[in-house]
């Protein structure tokens, strides 16, 4: 009688994939063939892929089988994402800046967007120093690799600071020449600093269809806080990102 349990198994289907055996796009062998491979019982099998499945490294494809899942096809920056070289002195806006450093073509339509007037919840209220229910403008985006869905990202504003400018026009694409940052400075708010904090968490049923999610893949929260050099408030920011269509990068110096 094998000694295989499922997760010995899935170990087993895990160093072959990270090793190539299976290839982004491969079909892996059929449970039964798996099962008698490994001499184990097909329920075994069903529970290792089960949770390869779960870790994001296989998705079932429909008449096709368990395909092995292309590894994240894009960078996505950390603080140089916001470089002002790129925004304030270029056109280059931070969702962009992921495409070039990762090699991709990108075009200002892969960013829709919806504006509208909303009530601030706590948090928001909060973070601005305003009542719950005050009005505060939500930016709502969509970005897209081609046809597939990257994330989402929703920015607050004080309507203050944003009322008649291009960042409440819902117009497909950036705020204009180098974006929402630019729009902001030009308003004399300029950005100067921010604070960004990840979580990770399963997707709710609606980002599930949104971001075309394949089971048992989780996303990845962003939260950002962006400042005036003088420390005003003036965007809050969250964001639902599909964990397996980007990998993080940050650069930085080691303080003292």
């Amino acid at each position: 009688m094998s000694t295989v349990g499922y997760r010995e198994l899935a170990a087993i289907l895990r160093d072959a994939i990270q090793q190539g055996t299976y290839a982004p796009g491969d079909t892996l062998p059929k449970q039964d063939e798996l099962a008698a491979t490994h001499g184990v019982n097909v329920k075994t099998v069903r529970n290792a892929v089960a949770m390869l499945e779960a870790e994001g490294l296989v998705t079932p494809i429909r008449r096709r089988g368990t395909v092995v899942r292309t590894p994240p096809p894009m960078r996505r920056l950390g603080v140089d994402r916001y470089s002002k070289k790129k925004w304030k002195y270029g056109d280059v806006v931070a969702f962009a800046a992921d495409r070039e450093a990762s090699g991709r073509e990108w075009k200002p339509s892969d960013q829709t967007q919806t504006v509208s007037l909303v009530d601030a919840d706590a948090e928001i209220a909060e973070a601005y120093d305003i009542e719950p229910g005050a009005p505060v403008y939500a930016r709502a985006r969509l970005v897209k690799d081609g046809d597939q869905p990257t994330h989402t990202l929703t920015s607050y504003y004080l309507p203050a600071h944003v009322e008649g400018t291009p960042l409440v026009d819902p117009t497909p694409g950036p705020a204009g020449r180098g974006g929402g940052f630019a729009v902001l400075t030009m308003q004399g708010l300029e950005p100067d600093h921010m604070t960004e904090s990840f979580y990770a968490r399963m997707p709710t049923p609606d980002e599930v269809d949104q971001l075309d999610l394949p089971a048992g893949e989780p996303v990845m929260i962003l939260n950002r806080r962006t400042y005036t050099a003088d420390g005003t408030l003036v965007e809050v920011a969250r964001g639902v990102h599909a964990a397996s269509r980007f990998s993080w990068t940050y650069s930085f110096d080691i303080p003292e």
